[in-house]
């Protein structure tokens, strides 16, 4: 799979995503740190990424309809902090991975995966 990871998702994610296998960018590698939401959704669309991200507004399927989006997986930690998000995310990747992540929103919980 590609994933474009958000600014608001600690770097070495990237790395892990890549050690998995899968083709892996940040908004950072691409000077979009602090841009408008939909010009991030429109940038990882045109690179036919999935966009892993921490920000609710970016999984509105109400602002940014599921056609306009090559995917965007929500992850909902219970704690902030970076060593507690980067705990969570990497616990739940090997999961992640086993679903279709393409033009859906995934909404990760620390007690379940669910789409929209």
């Amino acid at each position: 799979m590609r994933f474009k990871l958000d600014e608001n998702l600690p770097l070495e994610l990237s790395a892990d995503l890549r050690t998995a296998g899968h083709d892996a960018d940040t908004v950072i590698d691409e000077n979009l740190k602090g841009a408008p939401d939909r010009l991030v959704i429109e940038t990882a669309l045109g690179a036919s990424r999935i966009l892993l991200t921490l920000d609710k507004g970016i999984a509105n399927i109400v602002l940014h309809p599921q056609e306009l989006h090559a995917g965007v997986v929500l992850f909902r930690p219970g704690s902030s902090g970076r060593a507690a998000v980067l705990d969570f995310v990497r616990s739940r990747l090997p999961l992640l991975f086993q679903n279709d992540l393409e033009r859906r929103v995934t909404v990760v919980s620390a007690t379940r995966i669910r789409f929209r």
